[in-house]
């Protein structure tokens, strides 16, 4: 189901940023005040993943692009992706929820090069432990 939802010119080019320069470690992106637009909420260069997880807010749906770096097993090389978690927490509003789950695939067209789409509903499901097993997996 579309919402007409659209992706903001600005999502693109931080993410071109992330992927290509690595200008960021992640970015979090969020609907527009009047629900029309996929905008930029926060970006930021931390290399800490609990600093990545303290910016995703406990009560509304946020969707995050994360450049996650580990070493799968038998090579010797880090591997580096996005992840591109959507954190849609079971406390936040339905109205919300729905809205942001429409919309996914407008900004999942427009950011292209994500490696591992995880859905988390609460904050196990985003834990550094799960997303390197996703990651592990290939998804």
């Amino acid at each position: 189901m579309a919402s007409g939802v659209t992706v903001a010119d600005e999502c693109t080019m931080e993410f071109q940023g992330l992927k290509l320069k690595k200008t960021h470690k992640y970015i979090l992106f969020t609907l527009s005040s009047d629900n029309t637009q996929i905008v930029v909420d926060k970006k930021s260069s931390s290399t800490s993943y609990d600093d990545f997880i303290a910016d995703l807010p406990e009560a509304e749906c946020r969707w995050a692009i994360y450049d996650f770096e580990f070493e799968k097993r038998g090579l010797a090389n880090a591997t580096n992706f996005a992840s591109s978690p959507e954190a849609s927490p079971d406390v936040a509003k339905i109205k919300q929820k729905m809205i942001f789950a429409s919309s996914r695939d407008a900004l999942r067209r427009a950011l292209v090069g994500i490696s591992v789409e995880i859905q988390a509903t609460d904050s196990s499901e985003v834990s550094y432990e799960s997303v390197l097993d996703k990651a592990s997996r290939g998804n």
